[in-house]
């Protein structure tokens, strides 16, 4: 039964109103889309069309007299937004530009850009990436431990990544030393130090990192009443993309951003909660209704993605968590072939019988990229990737370094941004670094040396006898400053794509080739950055932009063209997508769920956005032996996740080794070959 209702159901002011919103959703879509306001729960179960739902709440909005620019748009990459956005403009058929949407870091950005004075900071900051939070992390480290500690500290690395959960979940330090790194737990006082020190080098240098884009936006709210008012006054409506992803302070932001209609749209599933490991809070969308008074829950359930099949068995697993919004999901189809639990003797096998089968259902018309193999860890991935070599069927992993966190990239930007932010230290020692004749020991005498209120005009005066330079460095040193002062001039300033192709023509393209692997190849990233960095009104917009992107990964295919892949990515990378075919491998305790797994109910969670990737065809596949660290095969259990469910909702396949004949009956084949043209003189007795 269609749980569409019928227009006449329904009332549309459609002589107000472009969109005929009783026409183009079901029934639970626009109970959510048109409600008239206040704190709102929806509920959307995979395939059941959230982000339509957001689209239409959008243009709902906007022609109910809703002005663009008072509403805030929410989402975990900016590309979302701007897919969402542009949605909402076709259908309203007008420019939707004035909707503030992007990511939390992106809203972020853009707020303390307009209040930095209030946190300590310029409106000119910089932000700091990953990597250069690391090395500034390892100075914090250096200056808090200048001598050879008595006892192992973490890396600045791990420093960062423990910095970050810190600050996104705000637990205490101890608690997540215990948690995360128990080795360190005895450390606890010197890493605060650190992490105290980490803070006041990034004020001092006018640097941001990205946890400080949410740190300082929810202080700003928390500190300056007036600020807040007049922020929360500024939007009509908040609505929020995949909140079951939130961590705890992007909660709080939310809720410090209401104003005292607390019109709010929190769109997510509970049941594909699964980043606990970044700081995302599941309590988050559990306690939303408790949270806020008065909140409406809205269930979508419709599924247009799944066969029924598919969804009889996702629903039947995630039963069994206790902890949960319950909701069914329903199929808009009427047929499906039944989920196949695959049952193979080894992991080389269980490989074997993959390829095979992504073979078959080529033939059969399903294209390489309409499947995708999911698994737990990429480690799982290894003997499929070495059959699928062999077999010369294409594949890309899900995995890598994002465009803009390539050396070679980030070695160009460096100049930019110290242009940017002549006290940005990171930028200086990275680009200054990559000159003949300056280590890392030289190139911190030089920064002392010019450090203060424009580091950047101190470097061009500088007098190099000052610094005692060896030959060497006075020649890099020479013609690094005549390139800075090219890109000062106001016209590469207004021109960032000029700029980076300046650094690659005066410098990079020379050192990359003699330096770097591949140079050819990430000299055309140059260019392509370069292309990008064109379309920027100046410097500052360009370096804020790139900073903020977060959805541009740098996938690799192995063995074909980019159009005819087959896709193997874990389940984490793989929430949002969808195929026609999905083979889970791996299916066995301990590998999925995983032996390291604090919370079952997530890992369960996790098998469920795993299976309901699947739109016609599901493999659930696990090899009963496996090859131990000793060389030893140990025999393997089935998932709870599989074994748990009933037997009526899936067709088990048990795949049996074939052996071939010892041939001991038999002579050797040998090498040679009896020509054709000669009859062998012995057939007929033999026969």
């Amino acid at each position: 039964m269609s749980d569409r209702i019928r227009p006449a159901d329904r009332t549309d002011l459609t002589g107000r109103r472009r969109v005929d919103y009783a026409d183009d959703l079901n029934e639970q879509q626009y109970a959510a889309v048109m409600h008239p306001g206040g704190p709102m729960l929806v509920l959307a179960g995979a395939g059941t069309g959230k982000t339509r739902t957001l689209v239409y709440r959008a243009s709902r909005l906007i022609e109910d007299g809703v002005p663009p620019g008072r509403i805030l748009l929410l989402t975990f990459t900016n590309k979302a937004a701007r897919e969402m956005l542009d949605r909402v403009g076709r259908l309203l058929e007008r420019e939707t530009a004035r909707v503030h949407g992007g990511t939390f870091h992106s809203a972020g950005h853009r707020i303390l850009r307009r209040h930095a004075k209030e946190v300590g900071y310029t409106p000119r900051f910089s932000i700091l990436d990953r990597e250069d939070a690391g090395d500034l992390m390892g100075h914090a480290l250096a200056d808090v431990s200048p001598e050879v500690p008595q006892r192992r500290l973490p890396r600045p690395r791990l420093l960062v990544d423990l910095y970050s959960y810190v600050i996104n979940t705000g637990c205490e330090l101890e608690d997540v030393l215990l948690r995360r790194s128990p080795q360190f737990y005895d450390q606890a006082e010197i890493i605060a130090a650190i992490f105290k020190r980490y803070l006041e080098r990034k004020r001092d240098a006018d640097l941001m990192d990205f946890d400080d884009l949410l740190l300082n936006w929810l202080l700003l709210l928390k500190r300056y009443p007036d600020v807040r008012r007049r922020l929360a006054a500024s939007y009509a409506h908040i609505l929020v993309d995949e909140y079951q992803d939130t961590n705890r302070l992007q909660a709080d932001i939310v809720d410090a951003m209401l104003g005292p209609e607390r019109n709010v749209m929190v769109v997510g599933d509970d049941a594909q909660s699964i980043y606990a490991f970044r700081g995302a809070d599941f309590d988050n969308i559990l306690s939303f209704p408790e949270r806020h008074q008065g909140c409406t829950v809205f269930r979508l359930e419709t599924n247009y993605r799944s066969t029924p099949p598919i969804l009889a068995l996702a629903n039947a697993s995630i039963e069994h968590n206790e902890r949960q919004f319950k909701k069914e999901l329903r199929s808009i189809r009427n047929d499906g072939e039944m989920p196949a639990e695959v049952i193979v003797p080894s992991p080389e096998i269980q490989a074997s019988w993959v390829a095979d089968t992504v073979l078959e259902l080529r033939e059969e018309g399903i294209e390489l990229e309409e499947m995708a193999v999911l698994y737990r860890n990429h480690a799982h991935s290894f003997d499929l990737q070495v059959e699928l070599t062999r077999r010369n069927i294409p594949f890309q992993v899900r995995s890598g370094l994002r465009f803009f966190e390539h050396r070679h990239v980030k070695d160009v930007l460096a100049h930019l941004r110290f242009i940017d932010n002549p006290r940005d230290e990171i930028s200086f020692a990275r680009l200054m670094k990559l000159r003949p004749g300056f280590g890392p020991r030289l190139t911190a005498r030089l920064w002392q040396a010019v450090a203060g209120a424009n580091p950047f005009e101190r470097l061009l005066h500088l007098d190099p006898a000052t610094v005692d330079l060896p030959r060497t460095a006075r020649t890099s040193l020479a013609s690094t400053r005549t390139l800075l002062a090219e890109l000062a001039k106001p016209q590469l300033l207004g021109q960032p794509g000029e700029a980076i192709r300046l650094v690659a023509a005066e410098f990079y393209r020379d050192w990359a080739r003699g330096n770097l692997e591949n140079a050819g190849n990430r000299l055309e990233d140059i260019e392509q950055l370069a292309l990008f960095a064109d379309g920027f009104p100046d410097m500052v917009a360009f370096l804020a932009e790139i900073t903020l992107l977060n959805d541009l990964s740098g996938e690799e295919s192995v063995g074909g063209p980019a159009d005819e892949v087959l896709t193997l990515s874990s389940t984490h990378q793989a929430k949002g997508l969808e195929w026609r075919a999905v083979f889970v491998i791996w299916l066995a305790e301990g590998r999925f769920p995983s032996a390291r797994a604090e919370d079952i109910e997530e890992e369960r969670r996790l098998f469920y956005v795993a299976v309901t990737r699947a739109r016609d065809r599901l493999y659930l596949l696990r090899p009963e032996l496996a090859r131990d660290r000793y060389r030893v095969d140990v025999l393997l259990d089935p998932s709870r996740f599989v074994s748990e469910l009933p037997d009526d909702l899936r067709q088990r396949v048990v795949v049996v080794e074939e052996r071939e004949d010892d041939g001991q009956d038999l002579l050797p084949a040998g090498r040679y070959q009896l020509p054709g043209f000669l009859d062998d003189p012995g057939a007929d007795e033999v026969n």
